[in-house]
């Protein structure tokens, strides 16, 4: 049997419940993999609560990033082998907080030998957001990007990809509790709440070449006035306000394409994830309400075995 955290209904941390499932078999062009860490993200929430509208079969198991080892390989599969360490996503049904989960091939890149499974889990729903979301406007060097909720999973690897790797200047906003951390990533940091948007402008009076949005809401709108071209605004969490304000929400593009090129930069030293908590499997409620808090500095992982 294995274990796995499956949320009975749609509802608050009182539906969710850790279950034991069979060991799953991995179909054609699947792979089934013993996982070692999972990422915890916002979506995870999010989806249990049913803000996301979409209606799934229950109980519906939980969890969208996962690092391991492939421990079962299915029919039509190239380039992966049992035994290999492997980072990425879990196949549409299944969860990455779990002992075990089924991944399509496509959807998994091979971890590089110099990063833990606990720092690769953080990389492939965070991580790959944050670089699909910083290369869709394209700036040049010595531009100046503002990032809204700049401390969170996907800020942290946004600014780190926006300073360390394209050279930008970046503001970034959060709570005070996260002006150290994003003070040594290189962001200016401008507090968010009630004046932010005052801070804004003394912190960009000529106003910002682009906007990252992670936020939505009124911190979106905040931010968007001070982007001199509207169509430079982007968002993932309001991607329906940001088209309101002439922006877009953010394009992803396939997991193994953003993932494989974030991790070039990973090993290359450019960019490190933050993991802020680590929790065993047994304690995943806790990891899960470290996250629906809206307060996590960095990333919320979970080891397995």
């Amino acid at each position: 049997m294995s274990r796995v955290l499956v949320f009975r209904e749609y509802g608050g941390p009182e539906t969710q419940e850790l279950v034991e499932r069979d060991v799953p078999e991995p179909g054609a062009g699947e792979v089934r993999v013993a996982v070692r860490a999972a990422g915890v993200n916002p979506a995870d929430w999010k989806r249990r609560s049913g803000r996301f509208g979409t209606k799934i079969a229950l109980p519906a198991p939980m969890g969208l990033e996962l690092a391991g080892v492939v421990e079962s390989v299915g029919a039509d599969v190239a380039g992966l082998e049992v035994g290999d360490a492997v980072l990425g996503v879990p196949a549409r049904g299944w969860g990455a907080l779990a002992e075990h989960t089924i991944a399509r091939a496509e959807d998994l890149v091979p971890k590089p030998a110099a990063v833990s499974f606990v720092d690769a889990a953080a990389l492939p729903v965070a991580g790959a957001t944050a670089y699909d979301v910083v290369h869709q406007v394209p700036l040049g060097p010595g531009a100046t990007l503002l990032v809204t909720g700049a401390g969170g999973g996907v800020g942290v690897i946004a600014v780190q990809l926006a300073v360390a790797v394209l050279g930008l200047r970046v503001i970034g906003t959060g709570s005070e509790a996260k002006r150290a951390l994003l003070e040594e990533l290189g962001a200016v940091f401008v507090a968010s709440g009630p004046g932010v948007a005052d801070r804004l402008v003394a912190a960009a009076p000529d106003g910002v070449d682009a906007v990252v949005d992670l936020v939505g809401g009124e911190a979106l709108r905040e931010a968007a006035r001070l982007a001199r071209e509207p169509a430079a605004v982007v968002s993932t969490a309001d991607p329906a306000g940001a088209r309101e304000l002439g922006g877009a929400g953010v394009v992803r593009h396939p997991t193994r394409e953003s993932l494989g090129a974030l991790l070039g930069h990973v090993v290359a030293g450019h960019v490190r994830p933050r993991v802020s908590g680590v929790f065993p499997l047994e304690r995943v409620a806790e990891a899960v309400a470290a996250v629906e808090t809206g307060h996590a500095t960095g990333k919320v992982v979970v080891e397995i075995g």
